[in-house]
């Protein structure tokens, strides 16, 4: 038991079976297509991202001052390079998927121009506030961090420079979050 549990992507494949299973014994009840599979993974992947993004602006970042210098290369060196990881490929994937299912839904046009009925610009305005998000991932947070965590070369100027660049960006993601989670759920868009 301790050997499966140890292992994160073990678990992970073993829940992606176990899914797939409870797809095929409801198939009948529940309409199993590429809209609905890539919606589940579309949920997965935004929480994931959201989730981290909440760790981060409600625990790590708040916790750091607090924490002794000596330790601090446990979080910078090990911890938050992983974290980072999946945070930017989570908000990539979180996007890819809800795009696809827009698409395929037939919808992808119109809700990013805010056209037609007002579920679907309310859609459009999560897919717009979800694509400001994961710009500030990939083009403010992450090359900022990489100053920050050493991962490339920066001066102690340019470290200091990049603290309040990602801070400010990831607030931001962290207030357009909440606009954009009660879009994309209250939509209802199939």
């Amino acid at each position: 038991m301790a050997k499966f549990f140890g292992n994160l992507h073990l678990v992970l494949v073993a829940g992606l079976v176990f899914a797939i299973a409870v797809m095929m014994h409801f198939g009948e009840a529940v309409t199993v297509d590429t809209n609905s599979v890539f919606r589940w993974l579309h949920v997965f992947f935004g929480i994931l991202w959201i989730g981290l993004l909440y760790y981060l602006n409600f625990v790590q970042v708040p916790t750091m001052p607090a924490i002794p210098a000596e330790q601090k290369g446990a979080i910078t060196g090990h911890i938050a390079p992983k974290v980072f990881f999946f945070f930017r490929y989570a908000a990539l994937l979180t996007v890819i998927t809800g795009l696809v299912v827009a698409y395929v839904a037939g919808y992808v046009h119109q809700a990013l121009a805010f056209q037609g009925e007002a579920q679907v610009q309310l859609i459009g305005l999560g897919m717009w506030l979800a694509l400001i998000m994961a710009f500030n991932v990939w083009f403010i947070i992450w090359p900022a961090q990489k100053k920050i965590l050493g991962i490339v070369e920066a001066t102690a100027e340019e470290k200091a420079a990049a603290a309040p660049r990602a801070l400010y960006a990831s607030r931001t993601n962290t207030l357009l979050s909440l606009p954009m989670l009660y879009a994309m759920v209250s939509a209802n868009l199939g």
